[in-house]
């Protein structure tokens, strides 16, 4: 609540100093203290008219009293209902998240991300309290999403940006223009899946497959004769991986700090536009990453070591691979370094183009 004020003018007199060298010994308020000619103006609160009045023909002065317009307005605005409203309707409503959206450049990653967060209620109007914390939303969005290598969060004010981070591109090259070719197998495995667009299949699901042996036949045979159309398409299979590591003991990550809310005070007596004149306060929320860092020790082989291998793993075979099993065979720690070996057993596409012979072509 503000006090209310009054101006104070006084004719100037020989007492004028000793009079206000009493006002102040007494504690009394005065603010914008002017001299013009003869006439003395200061402004005071209601202790501070007490005062004036109280001592006033002690030192003979001849003093006129008047209410600042400006502050009673002032005190009338803050002590009315209509203030209390606009008070807690902002208030209220900085405690509801009001906007979520996603930034990504791939439509299909964006829809995907937006359909989870949904699932987890993370909507607009949903109080701030019931929304989770950033480790478990970026722990739930990257659950069976390989194509994800992480998710940043902008958070300002009551508004949510979740920007996801896609992981980087094979160097396997499946498909693309080129002459016709059939389809071979990169690498040994099981196959469990055909998804051919062209072409002709060679064998069936769980059959087992060496390198170099043909998946799929780009020529059809029609009677006696052979028609050289290509194959085009993936062929799947589970194989397994030794992936051999060599990690620091002391890994150095970023964490999530606490999170500061501000509460700004806007004066609606100032505000430009009418619609915006109802908001007192606006709250501006800021969260800092902390630089921290941890140790590998015995006994996180299966909790921490293997997390971070199968992350890096996935992000060089791309988000088509999926990690099915896996073993640990080595892990020894030194002075630095911790070093090991790990099975992994994984589904991937391992078709890859073998250019049909000229010969072949030459027959059809």
């Amino acid at each position: 609540m503000i006090s209310k004020r009054y101006t104070i003018r006084i004719s100037k007199n020989k007492n004028l100093t000793a009079f206000l060298t009493k006002l102040k010994s007494l504690g009394t308020t005065i603010t914008l203290l002017t001299i013009t000619d003869n006439v003395v103006d200061f402004r005071t609160d209601r202790k501070g008219v007490r005062n004036v009045r109280k001592y006033r023909r002690r030192y003979g002065l001849k003093v006129k009293i008047t209410t600042t317009d400006r502050d009673a307005g002032l005190a009338a605005l803050f002590n009315s209902f209509r203030f209390l409203i606009a008070l807690i309707i902002p208030l209220t409503l900085s405690f509801f998240l009001w906007s979520v959206s996603v930034e990504s450049d791939v439509p299909e990653v964006a829809e995907r991300i937006e359909g989870k967060l949904n699932d987890a209620s993370i909507t607009r109007f949903r109080p701030l309290y019931l929304i989770p914390n950033e480790d478990e939303i970026r722990r739930n969005l990257m659950q069976d999403d390989p194509s994800l290598s992480w998710v940043r969060f902008k958070r300002e004010g009551a508004s949510l940006t979740v920007i996801p981070m896609l992981s980087p591109a094979s160097d396997i090259d499946t498909g693309g223009d080129g002459p016709p070719a059939d389809l071979v197998a990169r690498t040994g495995g099981m196959i469990t899946r055909f998804a051919l667009s062209r072409g002709e299949r060679k064998g069936h699901t769980y059959m087992t497959v060496k390198k170099g042996d043909i998946l799929a036949t780009g020529t059809l045979e029609q009677g006696d004769k052979k028609v050289v159309v290509g194959a085009e398409g993936a062929v799947y299979a589970d194989f397994w991986v030794e992936y051999k590591f060599s990690l620091p003991k002391r890994v150095q990550y970023m964490v999530q700090g606490e999170e500061e809310v501000e509460f700004i005070f806007q004066n609606p007596l100032k505000s430009k536009k009418l619609a915006e004149s109802w908001k007192l306060f606006t709250t501006k929320r800021t969260i800092n990453e902390i630089s921290t860092e941890f140790e590998l020790v015995e006994g996180m082989e299966t909790t921490i070591i293997l997390e971070l291998i199968k992350n890096q793993l996935l992000a060089e075979y791309g988000h088509e691979a999926m990690i099915k099993d896996n073993k640990v065979l080595h892990v020894s720690f030194d002075n630095d370094k911790v070093n090991g070996t790990i099975l992994f057993l994984i589904n991937d596409n391992i078709a890859m183009k073998r250019p049909i012979a000229k010969e072949t072509e030459a027959n059809e």
